[in-house]
């Protein structure tokens, strides 16, 4: 399963936030963006329960995360 992490970070923390993302099993890719919000990742687990443990123990947990918004893959 994949889904695709909106997230917003703390003022001037976005590259910081998307770098400590790099490597962390589950997540494929996190990219700091512009628009409405600041970083996305694309994550992926074998269900929808360990999309959401992904999310609430790891991302998170990064310091700067302010909060998220989980796009479930449906294709």
């Amino acid at each position: 399963m994949k889904a695709y992490v909106l997230i917003n970070a703390s003022p001037g923390r976005a590259l910081e936030v998307a770098k400590k993302m790099e490597g962390t099993s589950g997540i494929t890719a996190a990219d700091a963006i512009t628009g409405e919000y600041d970083v996305i990742a694309v994550c992926e687990a074998p269900d929808v329960n360990s999309i959401g443990s992904l999310i609430v123990d790891k991302i998170q947990k990064i310091d700067g995360v302010f909060k998220t918004i989980t796009c479930l893959a449906v294709k």
